[in-house]
């Protein structure tokens, strides 16, 4: 795994490592006080509270309440409940928290005294309350009004604590203020995500906005959910309800839609209808909305009814189905979706379960694990959509690569068109020169003395080797295949090496064949022994003492593949990137046309060569040609 992914994978785990313990602790670290075992509740009809009735009103009227117990459920037409708990011994800055309120007008009164009064900021998941308490308040008794409280209905539900007033509030505070973390970094994480995003192209920027969008709905539903946002906004009447709402709707297609982006899942039958239905539905919650505010909210049953208790349904199906899907691409080896089934577990199992406690406690259950399972599973997105990210960063690479290399291609072609023109173009009109040249002084060296004759016998030396070099630039120019022919490949390298063994021996090395036999390829025999005595030349001439060449040839699939391979001085990567240039050379008279010339042939037999050395380990040379049936 590279460095990058390694570094990202262990920050992950050390985040998950940091977060989900501090989570763990804030939540069942309790607080520093004591429960009380019990406390009695009212139903009321009314809307206006009256504590002196209450006060006055019949034992048996009352309900006892065990802690930890489901409240009991409101009877037909309670508008409101009452609440009588009898203060215990107190001391010096003493208070009582009452750990989840469901009700939009919440009042307490001690001694028929208002001491507490919170109107409009019913929680979905309840309002804490923090009373603070006097010593002379000890054996006295609370009455704690509530109505409202929407779909819910009123009463107190979880814990009633008594206990340092100090202690009582760090804890009222911490232990709901992660959400707030949570959500508001969720917030600032799309805020971020969708400036980056408006840099990017179409395609990325479609997915990170999606993204982005899942994202801050979810950071909304958490921020949404905390029963510590009612501290936060004073008068928020029904813009959370709404806040929530539309986060969820926007989630829910949204999600879907991502999902089917991320696995090109628009083929399968099923996830196409349910994401426009999930689309059609969030559109018909939200018509209602706007009908049931314009009705002065007077459609609330049907409203919550569409939006509560369908929405839940639908969603542990969108769950179930996705997951079940995410398995399925993992099973067939797609690392993303391996990545998404491992975080879309994590949150779906977690909130399949507390939706499931949700709808058996009646709608009362308070949901905590889903926002930790959210943090994994938008880790996990996150991971995706980096990956994908890098996949596009790897493609622009590899591009760049192969541009460089058609460049490096073009620039060689065209300087090969040039010097073919050149060659065209003058070799004959200097070769009959060299010629005429060659034959005068061959007569003035057989009537010169022995000195002269020597230095003749020079010139005519370098005349022959120009005259090579120009034999060399028509081949060059004209690679074509004067007579195209099957030639077999074992029999023509045997020619080849019987030729060039004598020079092999002069420095010292073997040349040793491993020939698969019935290898054939068109071309001419000409040309193609030429080709193979310019690369063996090459490599007995890189030889160093016991030296050995090794020519090896076979068949792979509709290819024949030849290897010529030396022991010898090997090249330079710099060095191997140049050969075939005219006149690059790493021999003193090298001119460099012959591997030129040699490459000029090769593709004209419609074949490749690969070069592959080390500094002083040697070099090998591999070709390929098409390969033909014998006839």
């Amino acid at each position: 795994m590279p460095l990058q992914k390694t570094a990202a994978v262990v920050l992950v785990l050390l985040l998950l490592t940091a977060i989900v313990p501090i989570g763990v602790a804030l939540e069942w670290g309790g607080p520093s006080g004591r429960a009380l075992p019990s406390w009695e509740l009212k139903w009321e009809n009314t809307t206006a509270p009256d504590a002196m009735k209450a006060a006055a009103s019949k034992g048996d009227e009352w309900i006892e309440v065990i802690e930890q117990r489901p409240m009991p459920v409101a009877p037909e037409g309670a508008h409101a409940a009452w609440l009588r708990v009898t203060v215990p011994r107190l001391t010096e800055n003493s208070a009582l928290l009452i750990d989840k309120v469901f009700g939009e007008d919440i009042k307490a009164f001690l001694n028929n005294k208002l001491v507490y009064d919170l109107q409009g900021k019913n929680s979905f998941s309840g309002n804490k309350i923090l009373i603070p308490l006097s010593e002379e308040t000890s054996g006295g008794q609370l009455y704690l009004w509530s109505s409202g409280g929407g779909s819910k209905g009123p009463g107190i539900e979880g814990r009633i604590l008594v206990g340092n007033y100090g202690k009582l509030l760090d804890y009222y505070i911490k232990q709901d203020f992660m959400d707030i973390v949570i959500g508001t970094a969720l917030i600032f994480m799309a805020s971020i995500l969708i400036v980056c995003s408006l840099f990017l192209k179409k395609e990325p920027f479609s997915s990170a906005l999606l993204l982005m969008l899942i994202i801050l709905s979810c950071g909304i539903l958490v921020v949404v959910y905390s029963p510590l946002l009612p501290l936060v906004l004073r008068s928020q009447g029904r813009l959370t309800e709404l806040l929530f709402d539309l986060a969820l709707f926007t989630l829910l297609p949204t999600f879907t839609l991502y999902f089917e982006r991320i696995f090109d899942s628009s083929k399968n039958r099923f996830i196409v209808p349910f994401r426009k239905f999930q689309i059609g539905y969030s559109l018909f919650s939200l018509s209602l909305w706007i009908l049931n505010a314009a009705t002065s909210y007077r459609l609330d049953d049907i409203y919550r009814f569409m939006t509560v208790s369908v929405v839940g349904i639908l969603m542990i199906i969108q769950f179930v189905f996705l997951l079940t899907l995410a398995a399925i691409y993992a099973y067939r080896g797609n690392s993303d979706a391996i990545i998404f089934t491992i975080g879309f577990a994590v949150f779906a199992l977690l909130s399949l379960t507390e939706l499931s406690l949700f709808f058996a406690t009646n709608q009362r259950y308070h949901f905590y694990w889903w926002k930790w399972g959210l943090v994994v599973f938008i880790i996990s997105l996150i991971v995706i959509l980096g990956r994908g990210f890098a996949r596009n960063h790897e493609q622009v690479v590899e591009y760049s690569r192969e541009l460089e290399m058609f460049n490096n291609d073009l620039q060689r072609s065209e300087k090969m068109e040039i010097i073919s023109e050149l060659a065209a173009s003058v070799a004959h009109e200097v070769r009959n020169p060299l010629q005429v040249t060659r034959g005068f002084l061959q007569i003035l060296g057989e009537r010169s003395g022995k000195k002269e004759k020597e230095y003749l016998q020079m010139a005519v030396a370098e005349l022959d080797r120009a005259s090579l070099i120009i034999t060399d630039f028509l081949t060059f120019a004209k690679p074509g295949m004067e007579t195209v022919v099957q030639l077999d490949v074992s029999a023509e390298l045997r020619h080849v090496s019987g030729i060039l063994l004598p020079l092999a021996h002069m420095q010292g090395g073997e040349i040793e064949l491993k020939l698969q036999p019935c290898l054939y390829v068109l071309g001419s025999s000409s040309k193609f022994k030429q080709a193979f005595i310019n690369i063996i030349k090459n490599s007995i001439e890189a030889l160093r003492e016991e030296g050995m060449i090794v020519i090896t040839s076979w068949r792979s699939g509709d290819q024949i593949l030849i290897s010529v391979k030396d022991n010898g001085e090997g090249m330079k990567v710099s060095e191997l990137s140049r050969l075939g240039e005219p006149y690059y050379s790493n021999k003193t008279k090298g001119t460099g046309l012959g591997l030129m010339v040699t490459f000029r042939i090769v593709e004209a037999m419609q074949g490749t060569l690969e070069f592959q050395s080390k500094k002083g380990e040697g070099t090998e040379v591999i070709i390929k040609f098409p390969a033909v049936d014998p006839e």
